[in-house]
This record gives structure tokens, C-alpha cells and sequence, in this order.
């Protein structure tokens, strides 16, 4: 054990958390990024290879999008039920059975022997990845300084990404040589491997205080008060109309560009996720500029970057089109990362709970949003699809400007340190 993870000597003097550079630091890092891998990866891994899954299975664009729906609703439904069973057994403990039923589940998706059963079993694994977003900045915040939580915040929503795009960079080529089952098979075996390195990496958690068995009143009791706050509903919005934005687009680009005049195969289109490393730099810059301008106009600013970026891809030329999915990317991921560290900063209590509404509503976007918006494509195509989307886009940048304060809001933790 390392000496970050030994408890202070004083068992009065409240755990004060890992800093920066520190063994237990790194090691939380390391864990979550692991974790990281063997979520992201998993849970969409399909999407670069769905007009494969398409060809195979007989099925329409919208409806093999379902196959990335599917494990959203499965994560956003579970992602509640994960937060009451970590508040009682410990947040390291529940995300190692997460992580482990994944991959249980993940490596069974291979074997599907309809699209019916696919579907279903790509709802049991969302559930069960549900326990990792969930948790994760609980954890943080729960295990890292408070002067350090924002960058680790950053940084382990910039590992996410990275999980995202291995996911897919590997799933597109395999699929290409052996099938989409294939890929999807070496993806989760990957996962698998992650999965044990989380188990292994993630210290001893110290600042995890268990509570007591509690009723239905008690839950709704710890719920409700973030259903009122008015600032965590428009966080709330963030998530549901800007993930479901961003799903759209990298749900049905690769059928854009695989058709004529563009004629990419699945390879290629697999490379398309190479934009993610644009959010891997943005998430974790944007917390040095939220600090200086304030984390709404930064919000802001994220959300005008995507409709710039999703505007460039109404043209034709590839260059453009990929240089368009860069800015979206990254302005994205920019938002998310200002959104979902602004909610733990908001909720003064039931932190878990307030975690796993906005996760919720983050999947729950992707799901009805990254849905709905093919049928949009496949009736009126790209152009109307990106109308659709901007306006969303729109509606969370003026509830961002109606709801949320000018400036950072901080905790007292923060305050103090």
C-alpha cells in the first residue's frame, strides 16, 4: 500500500484527499482511465461499424442505431439504482462488479443471433456500464483534493474519450477483414483487460463514508432537491441536448460518407473518431479558462464551437466535412466537461444523486435524440438532420444564459482550500 493510501494519523482530522503528483493521485487517474476504457469502448464500439450491422441484419440506418441506443437506456435507467447501492457498499467495490458484468455482457454481444437479441443484450451491458459514469467524479471528488479535483475531473473526462475512440478505431478495421461480430469480440476482449487493471490500480478508498439502509422516502428525500434547483436543471439540459447532438452526427456520418459520391469503407469511416483526440485536448483545457472567464461563458462559447463545426459539415469537400466534426468534437467535449463538473460544485447534498441525474439525463439524449434524428436523415437527409440539431444546440445555450450564473460557483471545499 502506498503511503497516500495509509488514513491520517489524527482519526478526527477529516480526509483531506490525494494531491496532485502524489502515488494515490495517479493512481486514482490511472484506475478511472482503465475504467474509462473498458466503459467507452464497450459501449460504442458499434458505432463506427453500423452500415455493417445494417448490411448484415437486414435492418434500416434508424433502426441499427438502436444497437447504441439500446445501451444508453439500459446505462441512463441504471445509472440511479448504481448511485443508492455505492452510497452503502463503497464506490470502488460497486464499480468493479459494473466493470466485471460489462464484460460478461460485452463478450456475449458477439453471439447474437438476431437483431432482436442484440438489442437486448446491448441493454443488459448499458445497464451494467451505468455504474462507472455514475460513480467516477463522485469518486474524484470523494478521493482528490479539493484544489485538484477540477483538473482530475478534466483529465479523466479527456481518458473517456480515448476509451471512446480505441473502441471504435479497433472495432471498424477488424470488422472490415472478419465481420462486425469480430469486432466487436476484440474490442471486449480489450475491455476485459481494462477492466482488471481498474481492479488492480484503484487505492483504497478514504473519503467514502458509507450510509444507512434507507427507505423510498428517504431516496426521494436525497432526489428531489436536485429536481428543484433550477441550475441543475439547465446542467441537466446541457447533457440531454448536446450529447444527443453529438451522437446524431457520429451516428449517421459513416452512412453519409459510405454511400455515393464518398464511398468510404468501414475503415475509414472508423478513422472518422480520430476527431475525439480534438475533445481529449478541449476537456481538459477548458477548466484553465473556466477559472479566468467564468464556467457559463465558457459553456457558451463550447456550444457555439459545435454549431460552427456541425455548419462546416453541410459541405461537400471531405476536408471540410472532417474539419468541421474537429470543432464539434471539441466543443463538445469542452461542455460536457464544464457541465458535468459544475453539477458536483452545485449539489450541496445528495452529490451522487445530482452525479447521476445528469448522467442520466446525458444518456437519455443519446438515446431518444441519437434515435429519433435518423429517421430525420433517412426522410430528408444530412443537411436537414444538422437544422434539427443546431436548434437543440440553440435551446441548451438559452436555458445555459437563463439559468446558470455569470461566474464559477463554488463549494466550500473549494473556498477553503
Amino acid at each position: 500500500m502506498d503511503s497516500t493510501a495509509i488514513p491520517p494519523l489524527n482519526p478526527g482530522k477529516p480526509w483531506v484527499g490525494h494531491l496532485h503528483g502524489s502515488p494515490g493521485y495517479r493512481r486514482v487517474l490511472a484506475a478511472l482511465a482503465c475504467a474509462g476504457v473498458a466503459t467507452f469502448a464497450q459501449l460504442y464500439s458499434l458505432q463506427g461499424i453500423l452500415p455493417l450491422i445494417s448490411r448484415d441484419l437486414n435492418v434500416t440506418a434508424a433502426q441499427t442505431s438502436l444497437s447504441i441506443s439500446a445501451a444508453t437506456v439500459g446505462l441512463a435507467v441504471a445509472v440511479l439504482p448504481w448511485s443508492f447501492v455505492a452510497d452503502r457498499w463503497g464506490r470502488v467495490r460497486t464499480m468493479g462488479l459494473a466493470v466485471i458484468l460489462a464484460t460478461i455482457l460485452g463478450l456475449l454481444v458477439p453471439l447474437s443471433p438476431t437483431f432482436e437479441a442484440l438489442l437486448i443484450l446491448r441493454v443488459l451491458e448499458g445497464a451494467a456500464l451505468g455504474g462507472i459514469p455514475a460513480l467516477a467524479i463522485v469518486y474524484l471528488t470523494e478521493e482528490v483534493s479539493p484544489r485538484n479535483a477540477a483538473a482530475a475531473a478534466g483529465a479523466y473526462v479527456a481518458g473517456t474519450t480515448l476509451g471512446g475512440l480505441f473502441g471504435r478505431l479497433l472495432a471498424g478495421p477488424v470488422a472490415d477483414v472478419a465481420g462486425w461480430r469480430m469486432g466487436t469480440l476484440t474490442v471486449s476482449l480489450c475491455a476485459a483487460a481494462a477492466a482488471a487493471a481498474f481492479l488492480v490500480l484503484a487505492p483504497k478508498p478514504l473519503g467514502f463514508v458509507p450510509s444507512r439502509a434507507e427507505g423510498f422516502g428517504a431516496v426521494l428525500g436525497k432526489l428531489l432537491p436536485q429536481l428543484r434547483n433550477a441550475k441543475l436543471m439547465a446542467l441537466y439540459a446541457q447533457a440531454f441536448l448536446l450529447m444527443g447532438a453529438f451522437v446524431s452526427v457520429y451516428n449517421y456520418l459513416g452512412f453519409r460518407l459510405e454511400a455515393p459520391p464518398y464511398l468510404f469503407p468501414a475503415s475509414a469511416v472508423a478513422l472518422l473518431f480520430l476527431a475525439y483526440l480534438a475533445g481529449t485536448v478541449s476537456s481538459k483545457a477548458v477548466a484553465s479558462l473556466a477559472s479566468r472567464w467564468g464556467r457559463r461563458t465558457v459553456l457558451l462559447v463550447c456550444t457555439g464551437t459545435m454549431v460552427a463545426g456541425l455548419a462546416m459539415t453541410l459541405g461537400s469537400p471531405v476536408a471540410l466535412i472532417l474539419v468541421g466534426l474537429v470543432l464539434f468534437t471539441a466543443g463538445f467535449f469542452g461542455a460536457h466537461s464544464i457541465a458535468s463538473g459544475w453539477t458536483g460544485a452545485l449539489a450541496t447534498t445528495g452529490r451522487a444523486q445530482a452525479a447521476s441525474l445528469y448522467n442520466l439525463s446525458y444518456y437519455a439524449g443519446s438515446s431518444v435524440v441519437g434515435w429519433s434524428s435518423g429517421l430525420v436523415f433517412q426522410q430528408f437527409g444530412w443537411s436537414a438532420m444538422a437544422g434539427v440539431l443546431t436548434v437543440l444546440a440553440v435551446l441548451a445555450a438559452v436555458a445555459a444564459v437563463i439559468l446558470l450564473p455569470g461566474r464559477p460557483v463554488m463549494t466550500s471545499r473549494e473556498r477553503s482550500s
